[in-house]
C-alpha cells in the first residue's frame, strides 16, 4: 500500500497503537513549527546561560527547525517511556551525607540505545506497512528540541523547572524523536500550563539556578555541574551539592504532578552495582578499572573517572566526618590529575576545625 493511497488517520492511529507495544507510554504527532520555543531558545543563549555546552548554540536554527536537520522531514513522531524505578529512597538519600546520591535517571542502564532501538522498531512497522520512507531517529543525540516538540505533540507542558511535566505522568520520563517525511496529521499542541502559583521546583534548588519560571541558569545547575562542566566547580557552589554526585533530581522531587508517576516495568532501568544505596567513600576507592567495568552501559560514563572523582570529592568534603571519608580523601591526595587534587584539597579542608588544612 503507497503513502498517497494510504489513509494517513488510520496510520497515526496505528502508530500509536505500536508505540505503546512496543513500551512507550505515550506516543504523538508534531509538526515542524517550533515558533516561540526558537525564541526561547534564542534568548536563553545570548543572555550565556548554557555555560560551557557550545553544542547548544552550535548547528544553526537546526536545533529549532527539524525540516533543516533532516531535509524532508514534515512530522516528528515524539514518544515518552517512564524510567522511575521502584521506591529507591530519594528523599531519605539525601538525607543521608555520607550516602551517594546519583540522579535516579541514571541508576541503571544507558537509555539512548534502549529507546533508539524501539524507535527503529516503530519505523520498520510503519515501514512494512507504507513501504519504504524517509526517517531518522534520536534520543538526546542530535541538536533536537525534544521538549518542544513534545509539547507540540501535545505530551505535556514545560513546568517552571524546564522539564515536561505531564498530569497522568509528571516528569520521571524519556523523550525520544522519530522524524519522518510523512504528512500525518499533528496532535493538538499542550497549550495550557497547569503549574497554577506553585513554585515548588524554584524555591527547592540547592543552588538557586532558577533565573525565573521556565528560565535556568545552567552554569549554576547541579546536574550541569557534575556532569556537563569539564573543569573545577565554583568553590562557593561546592557546600550546596551536598552529596549529589551525578545530577540532581530536587525539582523533580517536589513537584506535585510526580504523585502521578508510576514505576518504570523496564529491567534496564533498575538500580545496578548498589548505586542509590553505597557509601561516598566505598565509590571514591573504585580504581579507574572499576569505574569502566561497573558503569558500562551506564549514563555515569559521560563524566568520566576523573570528573566522577571531582565529584565524589565534594561530596566527602560535605560529609560528616569520620575515619573512613579522612582515609578515602587522603588516598587521593597525591591523584595524577589536578582537578582531583584541587577538589580532594578543598574537601580536607573542610574536615578541619579551622576549615583549612
Amino acid at each position: 500500500m503507497s503513502v498517497t493511497t494510504l489513509d494517513l488517520d488510520q496510520l497515526a492511529h496505528a502508530i500509536k497503537d505500536w508505540g505503546r507495544e512496543l513500551g512507550f507510554q505515550q506516543v504523538g504527532i508534531a509538526g515542524v513549527e517550533l515558533g516561540e520555543h526558537e525564541a526561547h531558545l534564542q534568548r536563553w543563549l545570548e543572555a550565556g546561560l548554557h555555560g560551557e555546552m557550545d553544542y547548544m548554540a552550535a548547528h544553526g536554527h537546526k536545533r529549532s527547525r527539524p525540516h533543516e536537520l533532516v531535509p524532508g522531514t514534515l512530522r516528528v513522531v515524539s514518544v515518552r517511556m517512564d524510567y522511575l524505578p521502584g521506591d529507591t529512597q530519594m528523599t531519605q538519600r539525601l538525607q543521608e551525607a555520607d550516602k551517594a546520591y546519583v540522579s535516579r535517571y541514571a541508576l541503571g542502564r544507558d537509555y539512548h540505545k534502549l529507546i533508539r532501538k524501539r524507535l527503529q522498531q516503530l519505523a520498520e512497522r510503519i515501514q512494512a506497512q507504507v513501504g519504504p520512507f524517509g526517517y531518522r531517529a534520536f534520543v538526546d543525540s542530535a541538536p533536537v528540541l525534544e521538549k518542544a516538540l513534545a509539547n507540540q505533540a501535545g505530551l505535556g507542558w514545560i513546568g517552571k523547572n524546564t522539564l515536561l511535566l505531564n498530569k497522568q505522568a509528571g516528569s520521571w520520563f524519556f523523550l525520544g524523536e522519530l522524524f519522518v517525511d510523512l504528512p500525518l496529521p499533528v496532535d493538538t499542541p499542550h497549550t495550557k500550563h497547569h503549574c497554577g502559583s506553585c513554585q515548588a521546583c524554584l524555591d527547592i534548588c540547592p543552588t538557586a539556578a532558577f533565573v525565573g519560571p521556565q528560565l535556568l541558569d545552567a552554569r549554576r545547575c547541579i546536574s550541569y555541574l557534575t556532569i556537563e562542566l569539564k573543569g573545577s566547580i565554583p568553590e562557593e557552589l561546592r557546600s550546596l551539592i551536598g552529596n549529589r554526585v551525578f545530577g540532581c533530581d530536587d525539582c523533580q522531587l517536589v513537584c506535585p504532578w510526580n504523585r502521578f508517576a508510576k514505576p518504570t516495568a523496564e529491567g534496564d532501568f533498575q538500580p545496578r552495582h548498589g548505586l542509590d544505596n553505597t557509601e561516598l567513600a566505598a565509590l571514591f576507592r573504585w580504581t579507574e578499572e572499576e569505574f569502566l567495568s561497573r558503569t558500562e552501559g551506564s549514563p555515569l560514563r559521560r563524566a568520566g573517572y576523573e570528573r566522577w572523582l571531582r565529584n565524589l570529592a565534594v561530596g566527602l568534603g560535605n560529609a560528616p566526618t569520620t575515619i573512613a571519608v579522612i582515609e578515602a580523601l587522603q588516598l587521593r591526595r597525591e591523584h595524577p590529575s589536578e582537578l582531583v587534587r584541587e577538589h580532594v584539597a578543598w574537601a580536607l579542608a573542610q574536615h578541619q576545625p579551622d576549615g583549612a588544612l
